[in-house]
């Protein structure tokens, strides 16, 4: 069966099951995501008590990924996957349970964020590092944004199931469904064929602990710089959650319909960025430099933007510039480092991306609440900018340096006379970097 090009990697019988169960498995854990929020809010009346159950999640990425990164370059990632599915199922099943005997406190839902944030920072780069298997080198970028594409369009309908379900199942009955959506996950890797996966080579016996993930990642310039954008973009350029919100609530006069109008925008931005990545052949450097700034330039005309319709016509630019950033990011971590090293590089991407999350939350709305929404938008978007820039002249400066560095052909003098007949040579067969 022949696909289009946006959609090649579905031509591969492993990734048409990830993609299935992926979708299933998004659209449940944002039914949960919705409930545990509401639970907790109607339990505490408090929304700073929701914040602390998603940094609770959080939390365990930053303090405990590398140990995830070793895990997953030791061991076959498709079994810790597995495993990390089947403990998430349990502890959604456990949340169901709680939510069934009408909860006074939140100790108990506090306590299985935490798990399922251990969890998830114990199994993420095995997830990512298995994505790269299901899919292969030559379509791993395309996988990667038709899952940006996934992520989604499961976000939007796991909301909007939330909004039936819970009338009618309560909150337990979503719980229990996002537990019973991680059984599509363990039944695609059941299904999968083996011989159609893309193994990567595990740890050297001399390579498997954190430091020599650490000493990779501190020792390639172009992957810190890269983290270093995305640390920047995705702190103080991309927590449109708390800038949305604001500025609905100020100066736009939107109110709650407004940030719900505003959401929808942006959730379609992502869908449109998600097509475009998938539609290339290829993410260079030079698309995500691209991307960040557009991004930036992007935010800073969304804090001067006159009123809703032209504030959420910004933001679908702003969402789909988003996607292909983090795509790019994606593709070059797992394309531009070795097969053995891989769990741990991303290991380090996720760590970034969660301490962008945690530091640029509270700093977007402390300027949100000292400078008004509008001033730290433009102030937010020309620091980002700023990081762009910097990002582009780094980038510039390793290609000149390498270039530089790389050895210059020598003619070779023409051969004397063989009294022989030359020896033809081996080839020599060299692996292509991955």
């Amino acid at each position: 069966m022949a696909f289009p090009v946006m959609l090649r990697s579905l031509r591969h019988h492993n990734y048409r099951l990830w993609a299935t169960a992926d979708l299933v498995s998004i659209t449940g854990t944002w039914m949960q995501v919705l409930a545990m929020n509401w639970l907790i809010l109607s339990i505490t009346h408090s929304a700073t008590s929701v914040g602390l159950g998603l940094v609770l999640q959080a939390l365990p990425t930053m303090l405990l990924g590398p140990w995830g990164g070793v895990i997953a370059d030791r061991l076959p990632a498709r079994y810790v996957v597995a495993a990390g599915q089947a403990v998430q199922a349990a502890l959604s099943g456990l949340l169901a349970a709680i939510a069934s005997g009408d909860p006074s406190g939140v100790g108990g839902l506090y306590a299985i964020s935490l798990a399922s944030g251990m969890v998830t920072a114990m199994t993420s780069p095995a997830l990512g590092r298995f994505g790269a298997e299901v899919v292969g080198p030559d379509d791993l970028s395309n996988g990667l944004a038709l899952g940006s594409v996934i992520s989604s369009g499961g976000r939007i309908l796991g909301m909007s199931l939330a909004g039936v379900v819970i009338p009618i199942a309560g909150v337990p009955g979503a719980f229990l469904l996002n537990s019973v959506s991680f059984l599509g996950v363990l039944a695609a890797i059941a299904l999968m064929r083996p011989r159609d996966l893309h193994p990567l080579p595990p740890a050297e016996p001399g390579e498997r602990g954190i430091a020599a993930g650490f000493r990779y990642v501190l020792g390639t310039p172009r992957l810190l710089i890269m983290f270093g954008l995305a640390f920047v973009l995705g702190s103080l350029g991309r927590n449109y959650q708390v800038t949305m919100a604001a500025m609905s609530q100020g100066p736009l006069h939107g109110g709650a319909s407004g940030y719900g109008a505003l959401s929808v925008a942006f959730a379609v931005g992502t869908v449109l960025g998600g097509v475009y990545a998938a539609s290339r052949a290829r993410l260079p450097l030079r698309l995500l430099l691209i991307a960040a700034t557009a991004c930036s330039v992007g935010q800073m005309l969304s804090g001067v933007a006159p009123g809703l319709l032209v504030f959420g016509a910004v933001m679908l630019p702003i969402a789909a510039g988003a996607v292909v950033l983090d795509t790019t990011v994606s593709t070059r971590v797992q394309l531009d480092s070795p097969g053995h090293l891989r769990g741990r590089v991303i290991a380090a991407q996720g760590m970034v991306g969660a301490a962008s999350g945690a530091f640029g939350g509270p700093a977007l709305g402390m300027l949100c609440d000292t400078l008004g929404p509008r001033a730290a938008l433009v102030l937010a978007g020309a620091v980002s900018a700023t990081a762009a820039l910097a990002a582009a002249y780094g980038l510039a400066r390793l290609r000149r340096s390498r270039a530089a560095a790389a050895p210059v052909p020598v003619q070779a003098a023409a051969p004397e006379p063989a009294l022989e007949p030359a020896v033809e040579p081996v080839p020599v067969l060299v692996a292509a970097k991955v």
